[in-house]
């Protein structure tokens, strides 16, 4: 059951708007499969919300498909809507009647779910409640379809032992047993994520339905080969301090010669994946679908390095010079902990790995020099402080 399925599958991407959801949905498509799309666009809400944009100008969801289609004759199904509503949810299920459904659609950042009461509510039930529906329609409509859930590797937080994937082998007064590998969350999003986990392993036990989790470390880069074929197939380049990822972050700083902003002493180690690479999980994870009953973990990552680390990679190659600026941490987190992380399983399925490298940043320089005159330097400033969730955005 692990080989490449024929014919090719049909591929319901939840979420397939967004930064990582759109990419994947061309792979795939390229691929050769039967790609369906479906979203609420929440996350151009929360631009709207937060008086933010892309860096990068994306189209609506509507003409990027229309392009896909007009520059390769390929067809990609859209649905429109919110998984938190059962019907709905089940609806599409069954009319595309998907050997694989790939789950994008939460509400992804950390420091969004850490403004205010509302917004940890907010991504909980949003995040909680939508993949039960996902799990329910499975369960009801097609047991044997394959789920593929995009976790994160924050949810392990910072143990003092080695990360094994997902799984871990222990030993108890005696006795031995394989339990789910104990998760410290830092963040109510994070802890959406652990919940999510529990679940979907609950509904593989009892159900025996098939799902892989993939914990994703932070994602960098911009472009796919799919992406870059036309400007109106461009995914999301964020930066700002709420929903940008770190190394995005730095790139955009480097370009407009600010100071690179570390949080903390820098110390924390992080595991990074290149956009490409994400996308070739996630059809390598498709492609080789997990056993009936199998609630199959990996963690997708390709590489870890300390955010000073990565600071200073960026630094080293920067079309301006620049310093690097040590911020109180709005987080709580360890420094200088404990990070070493088991990562075969995608390898062994045929990942061959984007490490950082000069070219990749030169790259990313590129497309931020194009697009620099959007850039807010001030939504890159930290505004949401872990200690103080009750405080607002403040654009």
């Amino acid at each position: 059951s692990r080989g490449r399925q024929e014919p090719e599958l049909k591929i319901l991407i939840l979420g397939g708007d967004g930064y990582l959801g759109w990419p994947t949905a061309l792979h795939l498509s390229e691929g050769g499969h039967d790609v369906a799309v479906l979203d609420n666009f929440a996350r151009r809400g929360y631009d709207f919300e937060m008086g933010v944009d892309s860096l990068v100008p994306i189209e609506t969801l509507q003409a990027r498909i229309r392009t896909w289609r007009d520059l390769t004759g390929r067809e990609i199904a859209c649905y429109i809507g919110d998984l938190t509503d059962a019907d709905f949810t089940s609806h599409v299920v069954t009319e595309f009647g998907p050997d694989t459904i790939v789950h994008f659609a939460e509400q992804r950042a950390a420091p969004y779910s850490m403004v205010d009461r509302k917004h940890a509510v907010y991504t909980q039930v949003n995040n909680v409640v939508g993949t039960i529906n996902v799990l329910y329609a499975i369960a009801e409509i097609n047991p044997d379809i394959h789920l593929v859930k995009l976790g994160t590797m924050g949810a392990y937080g910072e143990p003092n032992i080695d990360i094994e994937e997902g799984w871990l082998e222990i030993e108890h007064k005696g006795r031995k047993d394989r339990v789910l590998f104990p998760k410290r969350p830092g963040s109510f999003y994070h802890l959406s994520k652990v919940h999510d986990s529990h679940n979907i392993e609950f509904a593989c036990r009892i159900w025996g339905i098939r799902a892989t989790d993939l914990n994703q470390g932070i994602v960098y880069g911009q472009q796919t080969p799919e992406t870059a074929r036309d400007d109106r197939l461009a995914t999301r380049y964020d930066y700002d301090a709420v929903f940008g990822t770190v190394l995005n972050r730095f790139v955009i700083q480097s370009v407009l010669g600010l100071p690179l902003t570390v949080y903390g002493n820098g110390s924390q180690v992080r595991g990074i994946i290149e956009i490409r690479d994400t996308v070739r999980c996630l059809q390598l994870a498709c492609e080789n679908p997990a056993d009936r009953g199998e609630f199959r973990v990996f963690n997708q990552m390709t590489q870890s390095l300390s955010i000073t680390q990565m600071a200073e990679t960026i630094a080293r190659v920067s079309p301006e010079k620049v310093t690097i600026e040590h911020l109180a941490n709005p987080r709580v987190e360890e420094e200088g902990h404990h990070y070493n992380v088991v990562h075969s399983g995608l390898v062994d399925l045929g990942l061959d790995p984007h490490l950082l490298s000069d070219t990749l940043i030169e790259s990313l320089f590129e497309i931020t020099k194009r697009f620099a005159h959007r850039v807010r330097p001030e939504a890159m400033i930290p505004t949401v402080d872990w200690r103080r969730s009750a405080s607002r955005l403040g654009w």
